[in-house]
Parts: structure tokens; sequence; C-alpha cells
């Protein structure tokens, strides 16, 4: 492969172009307009640390163009993405890739949270308690414990023996509440504290959105800064960021911050505080309390406003974690100065109590006060109602290029909602179209047969449509629901219709998943929300995506029915200017699934009669990609023909 001289003046043309470099280093790799006009568009913006959103549709090949600019420029940069897969694809293919063009070195390092790196303190703490009853459990603890030893990075999607979706995970890893710092006796060999120390000296740190605000919110704490500073900051996935953003904007409290305060109480005062029992009786009165409190929240699982005068049940229930709360407190505060550990616990409670108080008072302004119930716990949260003006402030803070960039960034080609929803006003703005032929490699159907989604006959319905359709496809085929009801009505249903391997989301992981279902080559795959965006699967395997519904938002989210009050009181029109606009962009999403390749073919069914019976179908329409519609089983047929 043929590299640069250190003395060349580089512009991306001579990596991108018809005859750049990458021509040469990749195979079938082709130039497009596209990318070299947002190549081009980046370098511009990084001579004047402008602020550049880019919607550059599926087939662009975004990664490309703004990593090639990045190298170029020689800055130290932060690119950020809205999934891990995208991260690690980033970090494992597309920047090697680039790397090997350029002749002087660029560090570039992979940063994730602290949730996904072991935890030496909080491993040898629950190897000692043995508190572990199930044989499961006890055996991954062993599992981590000697692969620890030999591991460089501590990084838990190294160990593939362990599922991700393992409860152990959570009990062998830190998080901001619990994790002692310097104060730790393995300090100097913590698998967080190495990979920051990497991430200070590299030129580019691949980072998630999670990760990125996370590290607002913790120089807004005090804590000092995660992330080192940087000339350029890349949001890939930008979509992603409205709803990441109100999360580490918000205050929050689960019952399962509560419960591992109680338990590493315990497990502290088991090794520095073993005359104290009342330290542990007072830990399983927490524990006992806020069980009891999930229970009073009522056994459905439910996303709901939080109540402005609880029931008695639900009060009494909240006083009386309240009190234990107060009484571990009272205890940890008199054992605190008997170990770094016992400290940290105490700490912990003092402002789990502050913030208990704050979330089961009054309701502040301009804030969404709910609540979330899981099978075993519970969270409390106040969102605020816009973050514009915080995301605006960090933004003033940091004079930096900043580029958003994702597939799907409009509705009818304005990207007015995302720029009021991240405070952008003075973003430069850039639209790409796809470069894929839509108009003879795609054909939008939409069934005749199925009436409103309201109507009790609306799945029975929806899988009549869906069959004889699958017949003409010959499976190779998602469809996504967008609610997991829907998927398992489906589910039931379809099992006795098809000849085709049927294939469920949770059956197991997502990318074991989507490998299999690339492997069979003939599946049928049900997914909801997660299989939405993120999931690219080329060639025939995948030739047909059908949606169930207009992804529309649940009437009852207490975050969505806030907003609609705060807009309708400034005499704006909720539905048009927020649900609207955010349905159309997930449906670009779950379409955006259908054709990842040059060579793709394949049928869009939207399910919903909505699409073409209301005035506000065409909306949908618009911002798809252009391609032939029809609501004709036989154009269908002949299309597969």
């Amino acid at each position: 492969m043929r590299k640069l001289s250190k003395e060349a003046i580089l512009t991306s043309q001579d990596i991108l172009g018809p005859d750049g470099l990458l021509s040469q280093a990749i195979q079938g790799f082709n130039s497009r307009d596209a990318q070299l006009h947002m190549a081009a568009t980046i370098e511009k913006a990084l001579t004047v640390n402008a602020q550049l959103i880019i919607e550059a549709g599926t087939g662009t090949g975004k990664t490309f163009a703004y990593l090639v600019p990045l190298f170029i420029s020689q800055k130290k940069a932060i690119i950020s993405t809205g999934t891990k897969n995208l991260q690690d694809q980033l970090f494992f293919k597309d920047i090697p890739i680039i790397k090997k063009l350029f002749p002087f070195p660029r560090k570039v390092v992979l940063l994730k949270g602290r949730a996904n790196y072991v935890c030496h303190l909080r491993l040898k703490n629950n190897i000692e308690d043995g508190r572990f009853t199930s044989r499961q459990l006890v055996t991954q603890l062993h599992i981590i414990n000697e692969w620890i030893t030999s591991t460089k990075t501590g990084d838990t999607s190294e160990l593939n023996a362990i599922p991700e979706d393992s409860s152990i995970w959570p009990q062998v890893t830190s998080t901001a509440d619990n994790c002692l710092n310097q104060d730790c006796e393995f300090y100097k060999d913590c698998f967080v504290v190495k990979a920051r120390q990497q991430a200070m000296a590299a030129d580019i740190i691949v980072v998630n959105h999670y990760l990125y605000f996370a590290d607002i919110a913790l120089q807004e704490g005090g804590f000092g800064e995660l992330l080192p500073g940087a000339e350029i900051v890349v949001f890939d996935e930008a979509h992603h960021l409205p709803d990441i953003a109100s999360q580490f904007f918000s205050t929050s409290l689960s019952g399962r911050q509560l419960i591992e305060l109680a338990r590493d109480s315990q497990s502290e005062a088991s090794k520095d505080a073993k005359d104290m029992n009342a330290i542990n009786e007072a830990a399983d009165h927490l524990q006992t309390a806020v069980h009891d409190l999930r229970g009073a929240f009522g056994a459905e699982l439910k996303r709901s406003p939080w109540p402005d005068k609880p029931n008695e049940k639900l009060q009494n229930n909240l006083e009386w974690v309240n009190i234990k709360l107060q009484a571990l407190e009272t205890l940890l505060k008199e054992a605190s100065v008997r170990s770094k550990g016992l400290e940290n616990c105490w700490r912990r409670s003092g402002e789990l109590i502050e913030r208990f108080n704050l979330l089961t008072g009054k309701s502040p302004e301009n804030t969404v006060h709910w609540y979330e119930t899981y099978l075993q716990s519970f969270t409390i949260q106040q969102t605020p109602m816009i973050v514009a003006e915080n995301f605006k402030q960090h933004i003033k803070e940091h004079k930096r290029t900043w580029i958003y960039t994702s597939a799907t960034l409009t509705v009818k080609n304005s990207f007015q909602l995302f720029i009021e929803a991240m405070g952008l006003e003075s973003a430069l703005q850039l639209q790409l179209k796809s470069p894929f032929n839509y108009q003879e490699q795609a054909l939008l159907y939409a069934p005749r047969s199925i009436p409103d989604p309201h109507d009790k006959n609306y799945h029975e319905a929806l899988i009549n449509a869906i069959v004889p359709i699958l017949e003409i496809t010959q499976g190779k085929t998602f469809i996504l629901f967008t609610s997991y009801k829907a998927l398992e009505y489906a589910a039931k249903a379809l099992e006795s219709r098809l000849n085709f391997p049927l294939l469920l989301q949770g059956s197991m992981p997502k990318r074991e998943l989507i490998d299999q279902f690339k492997q069979l080559g003939n599946a049928v795959l049900l997914g909801t929300s997660s299989f939405w965006q993120g999931v690219d699967v080329r060639g025939d395997a995948l030739s047909c995506v059908i949606i169930d519904k207009l992804p529309f938002a649940a009437p009852d989210d207490p975050i969505l029915q806030a907003k609609i009050q705060m807009l309708k009181k400034q005499g704006v029109d909720p539905f048009l200017t927020y649900q609207l606009p955010n349905a159309v962009l997930t449906l670009k999403q779950g379409a955006g699934r259908l054709i990842r390749d040059v060579k793709d073919r394949g049928l869009l069914v939207i399910c919903d009669p909505r699409i073409v019976g209301m005035r506000y179908g065409e909306t949908f329409i618009r911002s798809l990609p252009d391609m032939p519609r029809t609501r004709d089983i036989h154009k269908v047929q002949d299309f597969f023909k």
C-alpha cells in the first residue's frame, strides 16, 4: 500500500478521490461525490472552529468522510458514537485502514465507561464475602478472578465466557458512587485509571455519547475531567444526543443504588467494624424497606408521572425508606473513621438522603418528575424540559470544532427539530442525499386490508397481511415492532404459519441473533426499538423490512405528556412540532435497515394505514428516500421476479 510522504500537503481529495489512496488500499472502493463534499466541508469547518450539522444519507460513507480530515489536521479529537457497536467498528475496523495511509503516527484509544472495566476491589470483596447463593454466579465470579490475572485492559467485553447481561457484572464493576479513587488499595492497578491515562496521551479518543455526557456531569460535580481536552469533537449517530443529554442533565435515584449502599456497608463493616453489628442490621432493614417501596408502586411495569399526593401506602413506604436510610447514615458516620471504605459509604448515604428527599418532594418547575418500575427495582427522576441551554453553555466553554452527523437528522429536509433540541442556532448545515438508486433498488408497499391500529382486529389483520409477503420474499425479513407486546403476539401467531426460521429479540444476545440471521439466509427476525437502528445486514439475507406501526411515542409516557403541556402553554401545536417530527426520525431509522449497499434490493412494508389515510402520512413519505410506491401485492411479486 502506498503511503503519503511526510512533506505532502494533503486534502481529502488525495485520499477519497477517484485516484486517491483509499481506492488503492481497499479493493472495490468507489469514490463518492457526497463523501468528498462532506469531507471538504469538514476541512473548512476545522479551520474556523465552526459548529457543523451534517445529515449524510445511507451509503455516503460518512465515517471515512470525517476520519480523513481529522487525520490530515493532526489535531486532538474526540469521536463519540451513539452505540458500542459503532464504537468498536470505528476502533477495530475503520480507523486502522485510515491510519495505515499516513506517515505520521496518530495514537488512537478506545475509552469506555467505568461499568465496562472490572474493579479489583469489588471483585476481591465479593470473593471474601462469599454471599452469593447462586452456583452460576459463584462460578462466574471465579472465572473473572482467574481472567483478571491475564487481561491487560480489564474490559468486560473480552471475556466471552460470561454473557454481557449477566447479573455478576454490576457486582464486580464500579460506579462513580462507590469508587474510592486514590484511596483505593488497587489504585495503581485500576483498569479505569489506566484507560484514562492512555486517553490523556492519545491523539484521537473514541467514546460513546453516554461516556461523553457522564464526563460533563462529573465536571459539573467537581470531580475533574474524565475526557481530556480536544480541539475537535465529532458526534456520530447524533440523532441520539437529545435523549442522552436529557438523561445526564437529570437528577435521579434508583432502588439499586440504595441496595448497593446497604450491601457495600455490610461488606466494609465485616472487615473494619466487626464489633458494630448494628450496621449489618440497619443495612438489612434498608434493603427490606426498599423492596417494600418497590411493591408500593404496584406490580405493573410502568413509567408514570410522580404523584403530587402519593397514596397512603406509597407515602408510608417512602417515609420508611427515609427513616432506615438515615439510621444507616448515623451508624456509618460513627464508623467512618475506621477505613476509607466506610468513609465512602457514609458520604454516599448522605448524598442519597439529600437526593431522596429532593426526588420524593414537590415537583420543580420546568422539569418532568417521573418514576419507572422494573421487576425488582425502580427509578425516580427529574428531567429538565429543555437541555438546549445546558448544552449551549458547554459549547461556549470549549472552543472547539463541533461536528454532528447522522443519516437521520432532518424532517421534511429541515434540521430545525435537532437545532432547537441541542441549542445549535449558529451551526452550519449540510444535507447529503444517499447515493443509492432507490428508484431501482427498493419498493414501498402499504397493504390495503389492515384497519386502524386502535381497532381490536388490527393485530390479526396485520399477521394476515404479513404471511403472504413472507412467502413472496422467502423469509429474508426484519419485522420491526413499536412495542414488545405486539412482538410477542406476532411471534405466537407466526410460529405455526411459517416455513422459515423465526428469530426473536431477547432469545439470545443481539450480535449472535444478527450473525445467525445472516448465516441462515432465509430467516425472519422480530425486533423492537434496538433493531430499528445500528444494524447493518448487507446482501440477499435481508430483502424486506416490515414495520408494524408508525412509531409515535406512547401517549402515556410522562416525559411526552409534560412536553405536550409545555408546548400547549406556549401556544404551539405539540403534534406537528414535536410528536410527528420525532416519529418521522424513528421511521427513517427503521427504513434505513433495508438498503445498505449499492447491490442491495429490497421491499419496505409499512402496515399502518395512516401513512396513506391521514394528511400527516405525506410527511413520513416525503422524509423517506424517494422510491416507487404501491398498494398492489402483485407489484410486490413482480419486484421479486
